[in-house]
C-alpha cells in the first residue's frame, strides 16, 4: 500500500485514505493542523470518523448526498478532522473540549471565508458530538458526524450501515492505537485541572467522576461508554 510522502506538517497516509480527502487548501491545511496538534490515537480517529461519514452518506443515499461533493465535502471533512479538535493542548482552552474543538473548526473556516452560517452548521455538528438524542436530530451534518463517531466506536450502527467489514479495512490503514484510553485520560486531565471543563450531565464530567472514584485506575476509562456496554457508543 502506498503511502504519501511527507513533509514537516502533513503526515505520511496511505493512497486508499488521502484519495478521500478533499484536495483543497482549506481541507489540506486543517490535516496539517490536525496532525501537527492531535495525539495520533485521535487523529486516526478522526480520519476514520471522516471516512465512516462517507460511507454512512453514500449507504443511506438521501439528501445528505450534498456533503460528497464540492463544495460541501470541506464542510464534512473539517467537522470531522476538528471533532476531537479541543483534545490538543493548542486548543485546551477554558470550555469544554467539544466547544474548543467547534471554535477552532470555526476559526479555520472564518480564516478561509466561510460564511458565518455555513460555519456554525460544523459548529454545532461539533459542539454536540457527545449528545445523545440532540445532535442526531438538530441538523444532518450533526447527525452524520455523531453516527460516523459512534461507529468508529463500535456501534450497532455498524451492521445498520452495512460498515463491519468497511471499519476492519481502515482501522489496518488508521491503526486504533488505544484511542479509547487516550482520549478519555486527555480529557480527564483537562478537566482535573480545569473543572469548568467538565460540567454537570455531560460526557466530560461522567469521565471526570468516575477517575475520582478511582484515581489509581489504569484502563479505558469505566465512564468512556456512557451507561452503555464498551462498543455500544458514547
Amino acid at each position: 500500500m502506498e503511502a504519501s510522502v511527507p513533509t514537516a506538517n502533513t503526515p505520511s497516509l496511505p493512497e486508499s485514505v488521502l484519495n478521500h480527502i478533499p484536495d483543497t487548501t482549506i481541507s489540506k491545511t486543517a490535516l496539517s493542523l490536525a496532525y501537527t496538534n492531535l495525539p495520533l490515537p485521535i487523529f486516526h480517529h478522526s480520519l476514520r470518523v471522516f471516512l465512516l461519514a462517507k460511507h454512512l452518506i453514500t449507504v443511506e443515499n438521501t439528501t445528505t448526498s450534498h456533503y460528497l461533493r464540492h463544495p460541501d465535502l470541506d464542510l464534512l471533512f473539517i467537522a470531522c478532522i476538528f471533532h476531537d479538535m479541543g483534545a490538543c493542548d493548542l486548543h485546551n482552552g477554558s470550555q469544554r473540549f467539544e466547544v474548543e474543538g467547534a471554535d477552532a473548526a470555526s476559526l479555520h473556516l472564518h480564516s478561509h471565508g466561510i460564511s458565518e452560517e455555513t460555519c456554525h452548521q460544523v459548529w454545532t455538528a461539533i459542539a454536540l458530538h457527545t449528545s445523545p438524542g440532540i445532535a442526531e436530530r438538530i441538523s444532518p451534518l450533526a447527525r452524520i458526524v455523531r453516527q460516523a463517531v459512534l461507529m468508529d466506536f463500535g456501534a450497532p450502527l455498524r451492521d445498520v450501515f452495512e460498515a463491519r467489514g468497511y471499519c476492519t479495512e481502515i482501522e489496518v490503514a488508521l491503526p486504533r492505537l488505544d484511542v479509547e484510553k487516550c482520549l478519555g485520560d486527555v480529557v480527564v486531565g483537562q478537566a482535573v485541572k480545569v473543572p469548568g471543563k467538565a460540567p454537570a450531565v455531560s460526557w466530560p464530567n461522567a469521565l471526570l467522576k468516575a477517575h475520582l472514584r478511582d484515581p489509581e485506575w489504569e484502563g479505558v476509562n469505566p465512564e468512556f461508554f456512557g451507561e452503555e456496554k464498551p462498543g455500544r457508543g458514547l
